[in-house]
């Protein structure tokens, strides 16, 4: 019974688009090798995006894409939900990069747009370690300079990463979850066969934590909230 529920759960989590809403192919002429720039196909370009496939522990190879502001002095690592890419992420990220000032790294699950491999709770896992792993040996960023930013399925993977991290700015959990089974049933405890153990990780997580639920916060004025924060 237990592995049917974690099977369910697992099936409910992830719903990438199909097809995926862009593509990624060499930036130049070089190729596309490890750590070469790609460009996004199918969506406008834009000249403050540097667009990665990352490999993986797992041997997958995960799309990043790096959204520079030029007066940034914080980076924002933005998981999304469990139904986009980062083709229709798109809006939504410059909206963020302008309003908050703050550079931007986004990336697709393995599964998810041109990331390959299949989606899988771990797998979030290994793909979230590897964006880090750019931001720290690709450009430089600090934990003391890097806000994770979960949303919905998201939590999952910003939540592993927090909890390994021991000087990181903060985190944003937007319509996070609390596990995997607890969308589905209203357990009160943690199961072995559970999956994203939100709410047992969140317990190790030493930074400020800003949760984002419900639907009478309008996200024009919590960016401009955040802004300001970010700003001091």
């Amino acid at each position: 019974m237990g592995n049917v529920t974690s099977s369910v759960a697992a099936r409910l989590a992830f719903f990438p688009p199909e097809p995926a809403t862009y593509g990624v192919e060499p930036a130049d002429q070089d190729g596309a090798g490890a750590g070469s720039l790609l460009r996004m196909t199918g969506v406008s370009p834009d000249a403050g995006v540097e667009v990665r496939a990352l490999p993986t522990r797992a041997g997958t190879r995960v799309v990043s894409a790096f959204w520079r502001h030029p007066a940034a002095r914080l980076t924002l690592l933005y998981s999304h939900g469990n139904a986009a890419d980062l083709g229709q992420m798109l809006g939504l990220l410059l909206e963020l990069r302008t309003h908050l000032r703050v550079n931007i790294m986004s990336y697709d699950y393995s599964g998810y747009g041109a990331s390959t491999g299949k989606p899988s709770e771990y797998n979030t896992y290994n793909d979230i370690e590897a964006v880090y792993d750019c931001l720290k040996k690709e450009y430089g960023i600090e934990e003391e300079d890097l806000i994770l930013y979960g949303q919905s399925v998201g939590s999952g993977p910003t939540l592993h990463l927090a909890s390994r991290l021991e000087n990181i700015r903060g985190v944003v959990l937007h319509s996070g979850i609390l596990s995997g089974i607890r969308v589905l049933y209203p357990v009160k405890v943690t199961l072995w066969f559970d999956i994203f153990k939100n709410i047992d990780k969140i317990k190790q997580v030493d930074c400020p934590v800003l949760v984002i639920h419900g639907r009478a916060q309008p996200m024009r004025s919590w960016t401009s909230r955040m802004a300001s924060g970010c700003g001091s």
